[in-house]
């Protein structure tokens, strides 16, 4: 039965995006964990490899599972929006094995060998080594620069022809620095650019990269979307359908990064609980950055909800709230943020972000361990930067037990 009126609330979005009646009439969607489909007819499987049925051939090409949580991340990215002509803005998305997959299958099927890429100097290690590992052996050239400073940005694209794409991250991890989606993206369309950004610390709930004119959005999906830590996952989201259903979707597919049906069952019942889950984790990271600023044993927070952040305006403008995750250090450096650490009774010593318990790492010797030292630190990721994100446990325990690792 599909929906006779328009859906108001993300969560009703998150929940009932796709209300179709599955095999038994299953209340959730089925894991189809199989990996190929069958055909009743050898017609019917000449049709379905040449596009006219639409029918499941080959899960790694796509799966009914994977389906339902694709549909349900592009109505999430696109809630509220319109487009050219305005209507509701139509994204397609490919849901991938990783982030890093759907990055790859992002910047693999936009770029060719001589192209090059404009980003920011703070970014998650594993994209930075994508860019400048794996991407130049491909002979794509990554251009870095402060892209908080839009002259900066407008000077790179003016004076080099080659640069094809912009690729942003804001909030950037694990510096959590905010650049302006809707000015970058007003500079770059300007020579026709490829615009991207990795939504994935803000995710569609606090932030739309879609309403400034981006052509790209991807998620690791095993952060916020997913909330459990139960499943890697990540998505692509475009704006251009053709392009996301013909070139996107071959290079998906020959890359070979597709999901698989337990992650994306995963995922789907991860992301019902968004808006809430959000709201807990918002709530809760500006009481610690709060607790935090005003502690003596801390040097300085990074989190965009503090009037100390250089990036709150922009942070502002186009997130509804700053965030879960934070980055601070310790007045005692390295040492100081170790025993902290090793003191913890709660909080979590793990990598990664999102999930519903307080995650606590250290960037240098996990996240960016593959980024040159100097490199690193010229970034502002030094030797005692720590990165929290914050859970949903209740704030007292968390504040107390951040206290007693702080003494």
């Amino acid at each position: 039965m599909e929906n006779k009126f328009t859906l108001t609330g993300i969560s009703s979005v998150a929940m009932h995006t796709t209300p179709k009646v599955f095999p038994e009439y299953a209340h959730l969607t089925p894991i189809y964990a199989t990996s190929t489909f069958t055909f009743d007819t050898a017609q019917q499987g000449m049709e379905r490899f040449m596009g006219e049925d639409k029918g499941n051939i080959y899960s790694r090409w796509g799966n009914p599972t994977f389906k339902v949580a694709e549909e349900t991340i592009a109505a999430l990215e696109a809630f509220g929006l319109k487009d050219e002509n305005g209507n509701q803005l139509q994204l397609k998305a490919l849901l991938h094995a990783s982030g890093q997959a759907a990055m790859t299958t992002m910047f693999m099927s936009n770029l060719k060998a001589g192209d090059k890429v404009l980003s920011h100097y703070s970014l998650y290690g594993g994209t930075h080594e994508l860019l400048h590992k794996v991407l130049a052996a491909c002979g794509v050239e990554p251009v870095i620069v402060d892209m908080r400073d839009l002259n900066k940005v407008e000077e790179a694209i003016k004076n080099d022809p080659a640069i094809k794409m912009v690729h942003m991250e804001t909030p950037a991890n694990p510096t959590i620095s905010c650049v302006d989606i809707e000015e970058i993206t007003k500079i770059a369309k300007q020579k026709n650019l490829i615009v991207s950004v990795d939504n994935t610390f803000a995710t569609c709930y606090l932030q739309q990269p879609f309403r400034y004119g981006v052509d790209f959005v991807f998620h690791s999906t095993t952060k916020f979307l997913n909330g459990h830590g139960t499943a890697i996952g990540g998505v692509l989201l475009g704006k251009d359908l053709n392009f996301m259903k013909t070139k996107a979707w071959k290079w998906h597919a020959l890359l070979g990064g597709n999901s698989n049906p337990f992650d994306a069952f995963l995922l789907g019942i991860g992301m019902k609980t968004l808006e809430v889950r959000m709201e807990r984790h918002c709530s809760n990271a500006e009481a610690v950055a709060k607790f935090l600023e005003q502690h003596s044993a801390i040097a300085h927070v990074n989190y965009p909800g503090l009037d100390s952040h250089p990036d709150k305006a922009v942070a502002q403008k186009q997130m509804k709230h700053p965030g879960a995750v934070m980055s601070f250090e310790l007045k005692g450096g390295l040492d100081a943020g170790k025993t902290f650490i090793d003191k913890l009774q709660m909080c979590v010593r793990a990598v990664s972000l999102g999930t519903v318990d307080t995650l606590i790492s250290h960037p240098a010797s996990m996240t960016h361990f593959g980024v040159k030292k100097e490199e690193r630190e010229s970034y502002g990721i030094t030797d005692g930067l720590i990165r929290m994100s914050v859970g949903i446990e209740n704030i007292e325990d968390i504040l107390n037990d951040l206290e007693q690792a702080l003494k």
